[in-house]
């Protein structure tokens, strides 16, 4: 007998969720190795603190359209500290609960690095005083994560210039300028938090056009949402330069539409993208197969070094923690000859913005580039009577299907609740459903959920 059946590396929401799932679930002693705090980046530098300051912001706003419903403030002032004491609130108090179910399952927690000396040992070095320690486990769960990916730009050290983990912890002042370098999900919801606060905000994107990864629709009305925060957006413009001019200024140069262009900002925040991070993760001769530094899986998320497996950032694929626990509960019941039982290919996309953003399946143009009939259905959100008493003025939801069977394919959204709707369309996906049965469903009125009725009806 080994001294324990699982040992994860890495407690974001992949590495955690696996742990409680293998011991409460599969009854699996499990170990649970973390080098920082229980989260990971997702609840500690990322999804959670986000969306915190997201919720203050919003408020923020709200309270400055207030008079339009018969609500008189005064004043309506921003206090940063207070701001981030709120979002620390959340996020420890979320992080107690992870650490009372550990205690709950039986989990053990170990504060400290874990290194792989081979398929079947992790060697924990403490956080606190370097002690190590050798475990020994029938199966290794690489769950560690990424870390913020920063682009050889010139100036990219300069004290002002921020990754989205240094933005999150500047508690000092709301700044007066911010220039964002990436149109990703990450800075559009950075653009909108401060373009909410007054911030003026500016952002440079490589690719013709913000969001690019998404329906080019979302990202047309992302864009004039934020033209009224007076956000600034640059796209198909390549950053050149970071300097500091003779007033103390940040200035960014860059290169738009054959012009040489430059913007001046209080600070500048990168968002280019994370890497997988698997430093210190290999004792030296032991390695698994990898490919431009992210650790190689199979569908069941196996590793080539045998009884190790890997889920979530670290491999590279999708960087969403609801893909990260997926891909672990799949990785849980192969380690216990089990079918996998969740369909870890259909996973949304959300953005926090005001109203949400929120995709699943194929666009259109994805699935006539597969070579399905298919054809879309679009219901607008501004006769939805929940969305006009929200004072919501722009927004809709799009459905796609096949022509012939009316099977769902896909669903991309842009309105209020969009983070709770897209589940509808989910679930619609992977049990192969039909607008026909989508449409047999009664949904209550007054509800966003009408949306989705008026939607897949014909």
């Amino acid at each position: 007998m080994r001294e324990y059946d699982l040992v994860v590396i890495g407690a974001g929401p992949g590495g955690y969720e696996a742990a409680l799932e293998a011991a409460r679930v599969y009854h699996m002693k499990t170990a649970l190795v973390e080098k920082s705090a229980l989260g990971g980046t997702c609840l500690n530098h990322g999804c959670i603190p986000t969306k915190a300051l997201l919720h203050s912001a919003a408020l923020c706003r709200q309270l400055k359209e207030a008079d339009r419903c018969g609500i008189s403030v005064s004043t309506v002032g921003v206090d940063p500290e207070k701001m981030h004491r709120y979002k620390d609130e959340v996020t420890g108090r979320l992080r107690d609960g992870i650490g009372a179910m550990m205690k709950q399952q039986k989990v053990t927690v170990l504060s400290g690095t874990g290194m792989i000396t081979d398929a079947h040992h992790v060697l924990v070095t403490a956080a606190e005083n370097g002690e190590e320690k050798l475990l020994e486990t029938e199966y290794i769960l690489i769950a560690t994560g990424s870390v913020v990916s920063r682009p050889p730009i010139p100036g990219l050290d300069l004290p002002g210039v921020l990754t989205s983990d240094e933005l999150l912890e500047k508690r000092d002042k709301i700044p007066g300028e911010l220039l964002i370098i990436g149109g990703g999900v990450i800075g559009m919801e950075f653009a909108f938090l401060y373009g909410s606060l007054g911030t003026k905000v500016t952002v440079i994107e490589a690719l013709p056009r913000i969001l690019a990864n998404m329906d080019r629709e979302i990202s047309q009305s992302l864009r004039m949402l934020l033209k009224k925060l007076d956000v600034d957006i640059h796209t198909s413009a390549s950053v050149s330069e970071i300097r500091r001019d003779e007033d103390g200024k940040l200035v960014c140069a860059y290169r738009e539409k054959e012009n040489d262009l430059f913007a001046k900002a209080e600070n500048i925040l990168v968002c280019t993208g994370r890497r997988p991070f698997t430093e210190g993760l290999f004792a030296e001769g032991v390695s698994v197969e990898m490919e431009r530094g992210r650790v190689l899986t199979d569908e069941f998320g196996q590793t080539s070094l045998e009884n190790v497996y890997a889920i979530g950032d670290v491999t590279g694929r999708i960087m969403l923690a609801h893909a990260a626990t997926a891909q672990g509960r799949n990785a849980l019941a192969h380690m216990n000859h089990l079918p996998m039982p969740v369909r870890a290919d259909l996973v949304p996309s959300c953005i926090y913005t005001e109203p949400e953003i929120a995709s699943v399946g194929m666009t259109l143009d994805e699935a006539k580039a597969a070579g399905i009939e298919a054809a879309s259905r679009k219901a607008l959100m501004t006769s939805n009577g929940r969305s006009v008493i929200a004072g919501q003025d722009r927004g809709y939801i799009r459905v796609v299907y096949e022509k012939e069977s009316g099977k769902v394919l896909g669903a991309q959204m842009m309105c209020e609740g969009a983070s709770d709707l897209i589940s509808e369309f989910s679930q619609a996906i992977a049990l192969g459903n039909t607008l026909e049965q989508m449409g047999s469903v009664i949904r209550p009125h007054p509800s966003f959920s009408e949306g989705v009725t008026d939607a897949v009806r014909p």
